[in-house]
């Protein structure tokens, strides 16, 4: 096989599993969102599609590389193959509760966080004793760890800064100082440390798929910026169903999917930029894991269901598109996208 052969083969198995499971499992959450089932499973689980394809697309066609991180790669997908079991049976058994201090919550629930955090343990030992030649011969090492600390810390400031200036423009201006008076936020974001490390998968699972794979590709083909961008809105369409199904209902479905691609191309600039930056796959995945859980901060809402049936109208778009502009999207003037395509590329 041809090494461009072989390229076309990995980009199919991955646009297959990323997006074909993606939106088979679309359907399953359309059918769902019709009947009592918890919806919570299905975007836990859509988030571990593009780096199983990546990873599948690897072990089919790298068998002869001995530097592929196999068993990494196979206790990834099964914690994927247990996710899309979990997504099924909660809808063919949608009646299945526990009881979990004193309140009947889903047992498809419960399971699906066993699962991510059971999975995440599991994870990390393979990839572990992998050995540092292995995942850095597949984009899994950790590096450059001065600017990888400063990206998180400009994110972390930026972050913080969105929220604050949002909660101005609704008439809010202390309303961020206010939440972070609160010890209550100062102690979850503390677990938040801990918690990176139990439950890492799905997180890495968006990041190998979007910035490791399909965000260099995207970049050879249409150019530094103009790839990030594509990769962007192929990002935001890839939850199409989630943002009618689960973000919030169908009548706000459109506005959420607006609303969802001007966040996932700013972030996605942000994302590329720390990328670029540090070559560190691991900037990124953490910055989409403090992104989704410090939503529960700035909302001053810790319960999950803060993130389902969201009431998203089209007065909001303007601001949105502003702010992640702002604090976003102007990293995409930087030096690191001005330089020419690395080797990797």
């Amino acid at each position: 096989m041809t090494e461009t052969a072989k390229t076309k083969k990995q980009f199919l198995i991955f646009l297959l599993i990323a997006y074909g499971v993606t939106y088979v499992m679309g359907i399953l959450t359309w059918y769902g969102s019709t009947i009592p089932v918890e919806m919570s499973i299905f975007p836990s689980a859509q988030m571990f599609y593009p780096a199983a394809g990546v990873m599948l697309a690897y072990m089919l066609t790298e068998e002869k590389d001995s530097l592929v991180p196999k068993w990494f790669y196979a206790c990834f997908l099964l914690v994927t193959a247990a996710m899309i079991a979990l997504c099924i049976l909660s809808v063919a058994m949608p009646q299945q509760t526990v009881t979990m201090m004193e309140q009947s919550v889903s047992l498809w629930a419960v399971l699906s966080q066993y699962v991510i955090i059971g999975g995440s343990i599991l994870c990390w030992i393979p990839l572990l004793l992998s050995g540092k030649k292995r995942r850095a011969a597949y984009g899994l090492g950790w590096k450059k760890w001065k600017a990888s600390f400063f990206c998180i810390l400009v994110f972390l400031l930026l972050y913080f800064g969105r929220a604050a200036a949002a909660y101005a423009m609704e008439g809010e201006p202390g309303a961020v100082l206010e939440i972070l008076a609160d010890p209550s936020a100062w102690i979850y974001m503390l677990f938040l440390v801990v918690n990176f490390f139990l439950a890492f998968a799905p997180f890495l699972g968006e990041e190998y798929g979007w910035r490791y794979y399909l965000q260099p590709l995207l970049q050879k083909r249409f150019g530094m910026r103009a790839g990030v961008l594509v990769l962007g809105v192929v990002w935001g369409v890839w939850h199409v169903f989630l943002d009618f199904f689960y973000y919030t209902t169908p009548d706000r479905g459109l506005v959420m999917l607006i609303s969802q691609m001007i966040t996932c191309v700013a972030l996605g600039i942000f994302f590329a930029w720390t990328y670029l930056k540090t070559d560190n796959i691991w900037v990124p995945v953490i910055l989409h894991f403090l992104n989704n859980n410090l939503t529960l901060v700035i909302a001053n809402d810790y319960s999950v269901e803060v993130l389902e049936n969201q009431q998203v109208t089209w007065a909001m778009i303007p601001s949105a598109l502003i702010l992640n502009g702002i604090f976003f999207g102007l990293f995409l003037l930087s030096k690191e996208f001005r330089r020419s395509h690395d080797k990797k590329l």
